[in-house]
């Protein structure tokens, strides 16, 4: 891929990128949210066309312009969500649309013939005979590449393949994976799980910002490196900006204990305590785990390992509801499709869980809900004031902080703020992170989740670090610092 560049209405989504994947490579594609990588496979795949650049395969220009141009070329994927039809058999989701067919219809035994070369090509022996929504996440998954390669591919590209997968199952997966690499296939492969790419890959490529970072040897690109490039920011001079909050924190008994806290295929080995007044950081790198501890501290999720305390008591079928009523919110990362009511006004928004708690028979009165509506409004410089305006015609800062006012309105003990300042301005992230801290000194606790690693340093009294799912240092005090947390992330010892 050459100088590949795409926009959207104005916006920059990618600019000038070259790619390049070898046959007999697995070539990993990484870069931190919006970095420009699901654009860039979309290019790849036909899915986008690009304002700019061009693309060769093997000594041929090509120009896909749907996935199944580029399949026909001899590009392939396979997503992190696996796109088949559980009702139909193994067989007949490999060779769907394109069956072996004779004077009487579909020739099955052919059909199934070909399903099973497919599937030995990744080391996969099953009956095809088989319904594929009986089959378990990883066979389903080998079953997708298996679709991919029953064409004359050249190129598979691999989106998140191990997302939803246990350790045995990715071990399968990478069999398969090298098996296709001897064979000469070219790989491209996304993930955000560092140890897999440096077990996997042969080289890297990292984007940033919808530019091409660079590309390097996995064996001459270290961990510490390779996250420095992702976030870009140099390891070797970032701020020792220590936290001023650390030293504060009230010294009372806690009043939530993790131990040993998971869920499978989720994330495991969670410890920690969270007391009034403490913001207990999360950092990572997407996918490490950040969004689902959150989770299952708000019950959205169940766990099944370890144990949760509450108040000294061990809590059990925990969930939203229950949540709630012991002064648990949560603001989510993607504000739009599950934080805000688009079409209820301010006023409405940030009573619905006030109301939710009294119970939806007992209305609360309108010139109540105007009055805390209005106060709310001013304590959080909500802008325009209008409570009686859609919510969805505010900036992203403003909906935020009238998510925030939502949970204010109850008095919570714990907020879950899961990338509260993501995608909004400057002023509008400085007004939040002052409201953070400012409500911690009131006694409120937080559990906060930001790819903004200064953002955890500044406002957190203690950090936990996720890789690949679980924890991998915990950080107090002076040891807060952005150079700490990107060594752990990396995998370097602290």
């Amino acid at each position: 891929m050459r100088g590949i560049s795409k926009r959207f209405l104005g916006v920059t989504a990618l600019e000038g990128v070259e790619f390049e994947v070898r046959a007999g490579e697995v070539h990993a594609l990484m870069g931190e949210n919006g970095a420009g990588k699901s654009t860039l496979i979309k290019v790849m795949t036909g899915v986008y066309t690009p304002e700019e650049g061009e693309i060769v395969l093997g000594d041929k220009s090509i120009r896909p312009r749907s996935p199944d141009d580029a399949v026909k070329e001899g590009i392939s994927t396979v997503y992190q969500e696996v796109n088949l039809v559980p009702n139909l058999s193994v067989a007949e989701n490999i060779c769907l649309g394109r069956e072996p067919r004779g004077p009487l219809g579909i020739k099955w035994k052919a059909l199934r013939a070909r399903a099973e070369k497919a599937l030995a090509r990744v080391g996969v022996e099953i009956d095809v005979r088989r319904s594929l929504g009986g089959c378990s996440i990883a066979i389903q998954q080998m079953v997708a590449i298996a679709r991919a390669l029953d064409v004359s591919a050249k190129v598979l590209v691999l989106d998140e393949p191990t997302s939803s997968l246990d350790a045995n199952e990715v071990t399968q997966l990478f069999d398969a994976i090298r098996r296709l690499r001897s064979e000469g296939l070219g790989i491209v492969f996304v993930t955000h799980f560092l140890d897999q790419v440096y077990e996997l890959s042969d080289r890297i490529t990292i984007l940033r910002n919808g530019q091409k970072v660079g590309t390097w040897n996995a064996a001459e690109l270290t961990r510490l490196e390779l996250v420095s490039q992702m976030i870009g920011r140099d390891a070797s001079a970032l701020d020792r900006t220590i936290s001023a909050a650390s030293s504060e924190v009230n010294a009372a008994k806690p009043f939530l204990t993790a131990k040993e806290l998971g869920r499978e295929g989720s994330v495991n080995g969670l410890d920690f305590e969270i007391k009034p007044g403490q913001v207990l950081g999360l950092a990572g790198l997407l996918g490490s785990g950040r969004t689902e501890t959150v989770r299952l501290l708000f019950g959205l999720d169940s766990a099944d390992k370890g144990t949760l305390d509450l108040d000294g008591v061990s809590i059990r079928h925990f969930g939203p509801k229950r949540a709630i009523k012991q002064g648990f919110g949560l603001c989510v990362e993607d504000r739009k499709a599950e934080g805000i009511f688009p079409e209820l006004t301010i006023r409405e928004n940030m009573m619905v869980v006030m109301q939710a708690k009294q119970g939806w028979l007992r209305k609360i009165p309108s010139t109540k809900q105007k009055e805390l509506a209005t106060d709310l409004t001013g304590r959080l410089k909500v802008q325009p004031p209008d409570i009686e305006r859609q919510i969805q015609f505010l900036s992203g800062g403003n909906q935020q902080k009238a998510l925030l006012a939502r949970w204010l309105s109850v008095d919570p003990r714990l907020l879950l703020l899961d990338e509260p300042t993501r995608g909004i301005d400057v002023g509008a992230k400085f007004e939040i992170m002052s409201l953070v801290e400012r409500l911690r000194l009131e006694g409120k606790s937080f559990v906060f989740v930001s790819s903004e690693i200064a953002e955890v340093v500044r406002s957190a009294t203690q950090v936990l670090v996720l890789r690949d799912r679980k924890v991998v240092g915990s950080l107090e005090g002076n040891a807060i610092t952005e150079e700490n947390i990107v060594n752990a992330i990396a995998g370097e010892a602290v």
